[in-house]
């Protein structure tokens, strides 16, 4: 009767953690990265981006003109913008940056796959686009239809461009747009007073956006509103916030305000000394905007006041943040989302990118990260391997006192942790490698996540992104049958490799005394199969070489202790 008991419960346990898995996957941790590559007819191709001038348009924007782009892009007097990995255009109309394109970013890695768009101007589908000017009292400013003047021909690290304005009530407006090689752009806004009285001017900057990030927000992971102020970086706004709470209004000294998605950012950086009001709009419909006002200054009559800004709008490279923030940007690297393990997430990555930039490929480097880890933990392991050995010596004595006590639970405890303080075991020893590898495979995963050095990173054969799930099915024969498996069913090598090689490691560990245990530990390795087999290949690629360096490692340790090995075969 025991024995039936324990088989339900440990079936109804596995069944309880196969399907309730994917909510709680889906609510703590994010999907990977969608497939890169597709394997049919048993070639693999790359996966076609999806065509976002097909998309069903929302309710809010179906109810605007949606103009097309190229229209767009020909409709106003414009400057071109061009470095090593930023090209697009400056619409004098406004004085927008409502045209930006990272050259050096594809949507797939197909080869004539499109650039990554940032950047596109108002009125077209997703909308996205920044620009500076200034308000106050009585002052004639500039607004969206103003058309400026233009000194320069090209925007380039080597050319700025300098915006002119005059409002023909006394006051002249120019924005000086200097650009460096990566993705931020310097703002000077410069108004001079040629009135016969004093005004008020206070500058702003400001980014507007239509719609979500198509990057979901989740509990790890962070996109839409994002800033810092008073030194602490604020991750506690979304764009369901905006839409159910209206505005969120912050006061800082540095710091800087924008939008993220996973790897990319918009961010408009005021003076790292200057006091400024920040705040996140809620338009209409689906708009959204983050913007900052400077202190207003009174300008007496012959006088002129230039207040410098910047704005980023680019890839969230990690030594490019890091570059900026060494440059005086208040936490400009946590734009990305390292959560409360940054202090050891960031050394994960950096010894990752360094082997990555030694083999010149993220997947060798993931497994000689794995070997790194376990060499440093190699003698924490080895008192696991013996202690497991010496739990295997111990089991025919435990196995007696369970018959000898089985009608006495609490003398059987007793006489348990005796025998275990006789024979120097401690049954718990075992488990500290893993709860150390917990915080590594951690940083692991949101090093995969969230770092673009890793997005569209091939490994060999058919792995050709490692933050993306394995391609290669076992329910569609390989690809040699034409059909997606549903993800819950996607089980692909290196899931099939990952659970045998966690059965062959748990070959070697003691058969534990509970029969439950015996169950769960049983299937253990190809519910993990399940599970796993969503995640990002990266992550399989590490738990795999993992598993394998704890079987050699088992291995060692008996080959330098026959007495364990004869210990663990007398069982």
């Amino acid at each position: 009767m025991d024995d039936k008991r324990n088989i339900i419960l440990a079936v109804v346990l596995t069944a309880l953690i196969l399907f309730g898995w994917p909510y709680i996957a889906g609510h703590f941790f994010p999907p990977a990265n969608p497939p890169a590559t597709k394997v049919q007819g048993g070639k693999t191709t790359p996966v076609a981006a999806p065509d976002a001038s097909s998309a069903p348009l929302s309710p809010a924007a179906a109810a605007r003109a949606v103009q097309d782009r190229t229209a767009a892009l020909r409709g106003s007097p414009r400057i071109p913008i061009e470095t090593p990995k930023l090209t697009g255009s400056i619409n004098l109309k406004g004085a927008r940056i409502d045209d930006i394109v990272l050259p050096t970013y594809r949507e797939t890695i197909a080869k004539d796959s499109a650039p990554i768009r940032l950047y596109s101007p108002s009125g077209t589908r997703d909308a996205y686009f920044a620009g500076f000017g200034w308000s106050g009292e009585g002052l004639k400013g500039p607004d969206a239809n103003t058309v400026w003047t233009a000194e320069g021909t090209k925007l380039t690290p080597a050319t700025p461009v300098t915006l002119r304005w005059n409002n023909g009530a006394g006051q002249t407006f120019a924005i000086r747009l200097a650009i460096d090689p990566d993705f931020m752009i310097t703002v000077q806004q410069t108004v001079a007073n040629t009135g016969s009285g004093p005004v008020a001017v206070k500058p702003y900057g400001y980014i507007s956006r239509d719609g979500h990030s198509k990057d979901p927000t989740s509990w790890t992971i962070h996109t839409g509103p994002i800033g810092v102020f008073n030194g602490a970086a604020n991750y506690d706004v979304d764009f369901t916030d905006l839409d159910k709470e209206g505005n969120q209004s912050f006061a800082s000294t540095g710091g800087w305000i924008g939008f993220t998605d996973k790897y990319w950012l918009s961010a408009l950086v005021p003076d790292q000394k200057t006091a400024f009001a920040g705040q996140f709009r809620k338009g209409v419909g689906e708009q959204y905007q983050a913007d900052y006002s400077l202190n207003p200054t009174l300008l007496a009559a012959g006088k002129s006041v230039t207040q410098t800004s910047r704005l980023f709008v680019g890839a969230k490279e990690v030594k490019t943040l890091q570059t900026y923030e060494r440059g005086g940007i208040t936490l400009f690297d946590r734009s990305i989302d390292w959560g409360w393990f940054y202090w050891f997430e960031q050394p994960i990555f950096a010894l990752l990118h360094w082997l990555f930039t030694v083999t010149s490929n993220f997947g060798v480097a993931i497994i000689l990260l794995t070997f790194c880890v376990r060499a440093l933990m190699f003698p924490v392991a080895q008192k696991q391997f013996k202690s497991m050995a010496a739990m295997r010596s111990v089991q025919p004595k435990l196995k007696a006192l369970q018959e000898k006590y089985k009608d006495d639970k609490p003398k059987l405890q007793q006489e348990m942790m005796e025998l275990y303080k006789r024979e120097k075991v401690n049954p718990l020893a075992g488990c500290l490698p893993v709860f150390l590898q917990i915080p590594i495979f951690f940083a692991l995963y949101k090093v995969l996540q969230l770092t673009i050095e890793m997005r569209h990173q091939p490994f060999i054969l058919w792995i050709k992104d490692l933050s993306a799930p394995d391609p290669l099915h076992v329910l569609n024969l390989f690809g040699l049958l034409n059909f997606q498996p549903p993800a819950f069913l996607a089980i692909g090598v290196l899931a099939i490799l990952l659970g045998i090689s966690m059965w062959l490691q748990f070959r070697l560990n003691p058969t534990p005394m509970d029969d439950i245990q015996k169950q769960v530990f049983a299937i253990m390795p190809w519910m993990m199969m399940f599970i796993m087999a969503p995640f990002a290949a990266g992550l399989l690629v590490y738990w795999i070489t993992n598993n394998m360096l704890s079987i050699a490692q088992q291995w060692f340790l008996y080959r330098s202790h026959p007495q364990l090995k004869e210990a663990a075969a007398a069982k």
